[in-house]
């Protein structure tokens, strides 16, 4: 259904609709509201909202923890407890070729933070990811992953889904309760939950489109119940629906989420750090969200640096 004006007026538009038809799903209602009320809010407000989140973290896990799944949310269920040590990075470079990807990087991932990375395509954002599950290994530097870590990653590539199976089959595994964190729920619900329902359930993978097998990729991903989670580009091609979703459930996740986004919106309303590709091999961390980075950027580098541009980096010297 096609609306006129921008992402905000869509939300006012699509929630009279509702009204007016009749429709309304109290759920989803809340969900739009509270993303009115958000997008209302200054700059300011939604930074102390995203450094609450860190100081809150023992709150989040204890809420998370006796937070039933229900029908119509998607939940993601958090593993056990993170420690004071979750993922840290120091001195990392790594180079394809006799490019330089990455360049003696530094950071430490919070526990409940949400770490948002940005960049252009082909920058390095995907090879850091991989360093970090240990499928490649950096030139110099070290990974530091904690003991009390559990890592789920969701990649871009969807190459692990079986084209012959339903929809139903490859998310639930063929069981009708599924086990989310220490609860159960049944598992036409929990699909029903990534915007399958009813007969789309019975599906075949293989018949999908690229938005659909990307909802069969989190929907299977996400029931893991990995404390600390990986997100390549999770927002590509999804519906409306999923993605507030999707976003609500991140918002309520009490492990450390890293998501690789180009999402202005998404990375702005839960990003409570930034780590950002710049040019030129470099890889700044930032605390605060997309439009606080945004703002530091052009301090620092003057406001033609927020202009795309193609990916710049140094050359290998031997």
């Amino acid at each position: 259904m096609p609306y006129e004006g921008n992402y905000s007026s869509y939300l006012e538009k699509k929630q009279k609709r509702m009204l007016q038809d009749g429709r309304e799903d109290d759920a989803r209602m809340r969900a739009i509201t509270r993303e009115r009320e958000w997008i209302q809010q200054g700059a300011k407000a939604r930074q102390t909202k995203s450094k609450a989140r860190i100081k809150a973290y023992n709150e989040l896990v204890e809420a998370a923890e006796n937070r039933k799944p229900a029908d119509g949310k998607i939940v993601i269920p958090t593993g056990e407890r993170l420690g004071n040590k979750v993922i840290e990075v120091e001195n990392l470079t790594k180079s394809y070729g006799d490019r330089v990807l990455i360049e003696n990087l530094s950071f430490k991932l919070p526990a409940g933070g949400i770490v948002g990375i940005i960049g252009p395509n082909g920058a390095g954002k995907s090879t850091l990811f991989k360093m970090i599950t240990g499928q490649e290994k950096p030139d110099s530097g070290k990974v530091d992953i904690g003991e009390t870590v559990d890592l789920g990653y969701v990649d871009q590539s969807r190459d692990d889904l079986t084209p012959n199976h339903t929809v139903w089959e490859e998310i639930s595994g063929g069981v009708d309760i599924m086990k989310l964190g220490k609860y159960e729920m049944n598992s036409r619900a929990y699909v029903g939950n990534f915007n399958f329902k009813g007969p789309n359930q019975q599906q075949k993978v293989g018949t999908l489109s690229g938005g659909q097998r990307n909802r069969v990729h989190l929907a299977k991903m996400l029931k893991s119940g990995s404390n600390v989670i990986l997100l390549d580009e999770p927002t590509n091609d999804l519906d409306t629906e999923t993605l507030t979703a999707l976003e609500d459930a991140l918002e309520e996740y009490a492990g450390c989420a890293v998501v690789i986004s180009h999402d202005r919106m998404f990375l702005d309303r839960l990003a409570t750090h930034i780590l950002a590709f710049e040019g030129d091999s470099h890889v700044e961390w930032f605390e605060g969200n997309f439009e606080d980075y945004e703002q530091d950027k052009i301090r620092r580098l003057g406001p033609e640096s927020v202009n795309p541009k193609r990916p710049t980096y140094k050359r290998l010297t031997r």
